[in-house]
């Protein structure tokens, strides 16, 4: 590595070579155990390998202090670990082996100490869960923490999940529980209101919040899908069940019923959060009536939810309840709303 900057050092900032050297040493940890990168961080581009009879699926997303973690609420580690588990997860819903991964920081010079470590922390930990290597990006001084990543996946020819195969009769299937993301942000909030920040926050009470600070991407079970196949059309629950559906239905030009007694809702979180609250970061997904779907797929249970209708100038989805069919309109996660 090349040597420190004392003033650096004593400020808790360092150079932009001794950050790119420690990123690049970290990356190199598993990158060289992975066949599909041929040449990772070190030279203008990277270089990819794909097998024979595969397409490149690539993902992006940005996440902005103070619109999508709060500095003085998200541990560094849980905010490196997102960052990448919203990539993996839009991977996830296209039934795509994860290849590589790509991150471009802006940072102020304040978190280039201890934060970004931690950050990297989060990131390789998970990164390292699913074998996709760090192989590029970008790095630049910022007013604000930004971190944009792009992932790169694999999916057989012609075999990719998409928005768009659901048909009228299909069912509605969604992997894992609902809403528990959507709570554990309610209470974060509340308890930064009252300590110093999430950043100090006991192990316990971290691990309580997990499904928020350390969601899951379901790279397992979209590959599942993909693999047999069944699943007609998938989206992953970024966003919120509610929105998330409603982009299906209109890529799919039908529509959808739920049922609100079906719904695998978290043990900690009330209808409106298993409905609207985004970050979930499971497969929502269709198929045909007699396609077998099993109750869990790796380890992760399968519940039907509904069904897909034809339009014919009924609500785009429809919530199910005692009281009888009511219009779900999509009130999950939207930007600039």
């Amino acid at each position: 590595m090349p040597s420190k900057d004392p003033t650096a050092i004593a400020s808790g900032k360092r150079s932009e070579l001794t950050l790119l050297a420690r990123i690049r040493d970290r990356a190199a940890h598993f990158s060289k155990r992975n066949s599909s990168l041929r040449l990772g961080i070190g030279d203008d581009c990277a270089l990819l390998r794909l097998s024979p009879g595969e397409e490149l699926a690539v993902t992006t997303d940005l996440s902005v202090a103070g619109r999508h973690f709060q500095l003085h609420w998200h541990p560094a580690q849980a905010i490196g670990h997102r960052t990448l588990a919203r990539g993996l997860s839009d991977l996830a819903a296209m039934g795509a082996r994860p290849v590589a991964a790509f991150l471009s920081l802006g940072l102020p010079g304040g978190l280039t100490g201890s934060w970004l470590d931690q950050f990297l922390d989060g990131l390789f930990a998970l990164a390292e869960a699913y074998s996709v290597p760090l192989a590029g990006g970008d790095l630049s001084e910022s007013p604000i923490a930004v971190a944009d990543i792009v992932l790169t996946g694999a999916v057989r020819r012609g075999k990719a999940l998409l928005r768009s195969g659901a048909h009228p009769d299909d069912l509605l299937y969604v992997t894992g529980t609902l809403g528990g993301a959507a709570a554990a942000l309610a209470r974060l909030k509340r308890l930064a209101k009252t300590t110093s920040g999430a950043r100090s926050l006991p192990g316990r009470l971290e691990r309580s919040l997990a499904p928020h600070l350390y969601p899951q991407p379901r790279v397992a079970q979209g590959l599942w899908l993909a693999r047999k196949p069944l699943a007609t059309a998938a989206i992953d629950l970024s966003d919120g069940l509610s929105t998330d559906l409603a982009h299906l239905c209109q890529e799919s030009a039908v529509a959808a019923e739920i049922d609100a007694d079906a719904l695998p809702v978290d043990a900690a979180a009330t209808l409106a959060e298993a409905l609207h609250g985004g970050e979930d970061y499971e497969l929502l997904f269709t198929a045909a009536p007699s396609a077998r779907i099993p109750r869990s797929i790796a380890g992760v249970p399968v519940t039907r939810i509904g069904r897909i209708l034809r339009v014919r100038g009924r609500p785009q989805i429809a919530l199910i309840t005692a009281r009888g069919s009511e219009p779900l309109r999509p009130h999950g996660w939207e930007h600039f709303s």
